[in-house]
Formats: C-alpha cells, sequence, structure tokens
C-alpha cells in the first residue's frame, strides 16, 4: 500500500514522536509512505479562521500534489484529516470552485478531486483491517486498559468528514481488543479535548482536559490513546497544568495511536519515543511487562 503521507506540523517538530512511531508502524504493516516536503500546513485555527477561501485552496494545492503522483493522502492529525477533508468537501460547490480555481491556476495547480483522504486509524482498521492487524502482534498489551481519545475533527462534522458515528464510534475500541488491551467506554472519548481555546482560555481548556481525563480514570482507564496531536498536547503536555485547574493528581499516560499500535506489533519504548512524554509511561508499560526508558 502507498500512500502520500501529510504528517503534519506538530509531528514534524513538538510531537516527533508520531512521526517516529508513524515510520516504524507503517514498516511493519506494508504501507509505503511518499515524502512530499512541498506539502504546507492545513491552516487550521489560523488560515481557516481569517480566510476559508484561502483555506480551502491552500488544501486543494496539497490534494493536488498528492493527486498528480495518483495516491491518497494519508494524514496522522485529525486536524488535519478535518481541513483536508473538508476542503475536498467544500470544492464539490461550483461557486467555491470558481473562487479556488483561478488561484491555484496561478501557481500551476489543477484540482480534479480524486484524491482521498485518509487518517492513519481508517487506514488499519478499514484498509488493512482489524483481523490482519491482530495476526501480526508479538507483544498482547493484556492488563492494559485504554481510552481511546477521538477527538472532534475526526468525527465531526459528520455529513462532510465523518467515517463513522459521531457519537458512538468504535473503529478505535475494535483496534484496541485487537492489540491484546481492554477497550475503556467512557462518555468523554467523543468530546473536546480543549485544545481549540487553550491559548485564550487556558484554565478553562485545561479544566476541559481534566474532566475527560477523570471520566476515563472513573471508568477504570490505565492509560488514553488519540489520534490526534493537538489532544496529546492537551491532555498529555498540559497535564499538569490541568491538575493545577482542578486541584487534584491526574497522572494519566498518553499514547499516539501508533505508539499504541508499535507496542503491540513489538516496538521497544525508546523506538517509539516514548521518553519524550511529559507524563511517564512507566505505570501503563508496567501493565504489559514493559520497563520505560529514561527520559
Amino acid at each position: 500500500m502507498k500512500l502520500a503521507y501529510y504528517p503534519g506540523c506538530v509531528a514534524q517538530e513538538s510531537g516527533r514522536e508520531l512521526d517516529q512511531s508513524t515510520r516504524w508502524v507503517a514498516q511493519r504493516l506494508g504501507i509505503e509512505l511518499v515524502e512530499f516536503p512541498s506539502f504546507s500546513c492545513c491552516g487550521s485555527g489560523f488560515v481557516d479562521e481569517a480566510n476559508s477561501t484561502l483555506n480551502v485552496a491552500l488544501n486543494a494545492r496539497n490534494l493536488s500534489l498528492a493527486e498528480k503522483a495518483g495516491l491518497d493522502l494519508l494524514t496522522i492529525c485529525s486536524t488535519c484529516q478535518g481541513m483536508l477533508s473538508l476542503a475536498n468537501h467544500r470544492l464539490k460547490d461550483p461557486a467555491v470552485r470558481t473562487r479556488v480555481d483561478p488561484a491555484l491556476a496561478k501557481i500551476g495547480v489543477a484540482y480534479r478531486g480524486t484524491t482521498r483522504v485518509k487518517h492513519l486509524l481508517e487506514v488499519v482498521t478499514r484498509d488493512i483491517g482489524v483481523e490482519a492487524v491482530r495476526a501480526k502482534v508479538t507483544r498482547p498489551l493484556r492488563g492494559l486498559k485504554v481510552g481511546a481519545f477521538y477527538g472532534c475533527h475526526l468525527l465531526r462534522p459528520s455529513g462532510e468528514v465523518g467515517t463513522e458515528s459521531p457519537e458512538e464510534p468504535r473503529s478505535f475500541e475494535a483496534l484496541i481488543e485487537a492489540l491484546g488491551a481492554t477497550p475503556v467506554l467512557y462518555r468523554g472519548r467523543v468530546m473536546c479535548c480543549g485544545f481549540p481555546i487553550l491559548f485564550v482560555r487556558e484554565g478553562t481548556a485545561n479544566r476541559i482536559a481534566a474532566t475527560q481525563i477523570d471520566d476515563a480514570r472513573a471508568h477504570g482507564a490505565d492509560a488514553l490513546a488519540t489520534p490526534c496531536p493537538l489532544c496529546h498536547i492537551s491532555l498529555d503536555s498540559f497535564q499538569n497544568k490541568a491538575e493545577k485547574a482542578v486541584g487534584h493528581s491526574l497522572d494519566m499516560p498518553i499514547f499516539h495511536l501508533p505508539q499504541l499500535i508499535g507496542l503491540a506489533l513489538g516496538a521497544t519504548p525508546e523506538e517509539l519515543g516514548l521518553p519524550r512524554h511529559l507524563v511517564a509511561t512507566d505505570a501503563a508499560l508496567a501493565k504489559i511487562g514493559q520497563v520505560g526508558v529514561p527520559a
């Protein structure tokens, strides 16, 4: 399977462990990642709020690069998934095409709408298949209870970007079970992590993150796993501030989606970049008989 690899911004900078673990997992699952150094940011949170037409054109350019190579596009960020999928959807509107196509023509780009945007979660659970992944597991994650944290943009708006129910998704839980862990169902798994307001209402954002973590803990989760690097920032990088906001310890390890898969396929914590996390994953690793590595 060959896919145009769109890592997004976070995985190339502050969340490099996401890119690192994605590459490890892709190799084991037979996914060839085709690099496109000229891909640009999806514009979420900045360009899309200032100029929606420009944001659609920006992502139409990204899509057309993959399209020219005859490839579907793989994302590892729920927010990038949302922006790119929304661009594909909105470009079906002739009025939008009338505004966007001339801008693309000026830079020699022609968008035809033949490239699909696929998040790693969809590729693993649908294209490869849960049972095929189960057959590759060499270190079952038995004894570990994991709460999936889907984030917003992978599920909503469901009519434009969603591939499953925004209220009762099941793909991530099916994957967690195939990896040998026990999936934990809790309401917060489909709620917001707080990231969209983190830099304007930090206290509120941190309380939102703490609410979701507390919900998962109350339902028995030992750890959370998310397909979104921005959710990972809220839940892991800002967890210490979330603790201060609510006045109690949270101590919840947070895994990126490919890290969880990689553990079950035999990767070491170091190969998956786990020492980069701000919340130590040692307690979760001990559940599966693994020892963490020094940060």
